[in-house]
């Protein structure tokens, strides 16, 4: 499964309501630190077939990003992951921990 890019709270909404596991990339465009978390998320999300993977670009979705921070009671950090279970986030983490290796301890660790 391809990353699926969000835009609205709508979208966000849909898929942490319809899907019991979800990761969550809040990334940055202009940030190189951003960029390399993206493509470890990238490389994860496609070794992991059953899971679905969303990604929000901050500079498009400030208000998306904003809201889950808020909504969730995690401070907003780009680049940032999210993984909720059942609506609820279980595990975050930034920055240069955003690595294959750590992507996949979480999803052993939380989910299994």
């Amino acid at each position: 499964m391809a990353l699926q890019k969000l835009l609205s709270s709508e979208e966000f909404n849909q898929a942490v309501n319809e899907k019991d596991i979800v990761f969550v990339l809040k990334n940055s465009t202009t940030c190189p630190i951003s960029q390399a978390a993206y493509d470890e998320y990238e490389k994860f999300a496609n070794d992991h077939e059953g899971i679905p993977f969303y990604y929000l670009n901050v500079q498009d979705a400030r208000p998306l990003s904003n809201e889950i921070a808020e909504t969730y009671k995690v401070k907003h950090e780009s680049p940032q992951v999210l993984l909720f279970k059942n609506n609820q986030v279980i595990w975050h983490d930034s920055h240069w921990n955003i690595t294959y290796s750590k992507l996949g301890k979480a999803k052993e660790e939380k989910i299994g």
